[in-house]
């Protein structure tokens, strides 16, 4: 009869664990997104300040924009200092983001559509982030690239 009961309490056990294991897994991909879309919605608005606090010390960044990448949240800093106050956008969509996760570390690639004035966009995307010590997701890599259409 114990052994029963002990069948039954370690598959409740199981199915416990593997759910709260998911639901904070989904929790942890919509944090990301929403991490990166608040950044966004601000750096649309000649504001880099929101990308700036979610990059850790020892950021990489790689832009189309640059011919070398950036190494460290200072040069990162002063890159966009540099253009802070002359970015505007209109409209922008973050397409099919997608998030994978490991217990540390997340993945974020997406598209990225902007609109500015009569002019459209697309880029893609690829953030890693990080928990850091203060269990807080940071940026440590960062890639952007221009969309290649497929001229077939």
């Amino acid at each position: 009869m114990a052994m029963k009961h002990l069948k039954y309490i370690l598959i409740l056990f199981i199915m416990t664990g593997c759910t709260g294991i998911s639901s904070n897994n989904e929790e942890n991909k919509a944090k990301i997104i929403a991490l990166e879309k608040q950044a966004l919605s601000q750096w649309n608005n000649g504001n880099p300040d929101g990308f700036i606090e979610l990059s850790s010390d020892d950021v990489v960044y790689l832009d189309p924009a640059l011919e070398n990448q950036l190494v460290g949240k200072k040069a990162l800093e002063d890159y966009y200092n540099a253009v802070r106050g002359k970015i505007k956008v209109d409209l922008y969509k973050v397409i099919n983001p997608i998030v994978q996760l490991s217990p540390e570390i997340a993945v974020l690639s997406y598209n990225y559509e902007s609109h500015i004035d009569d002019m459209i966009i697309k880029m893609n995307c690829t953030e890693v982030y990080q928990l850091d010590s203060s269990n807080r997701w940071k940026i440590i890599h960062t890639h952007w690239a221009f969309v290649q259409p497929n001229n077939e």
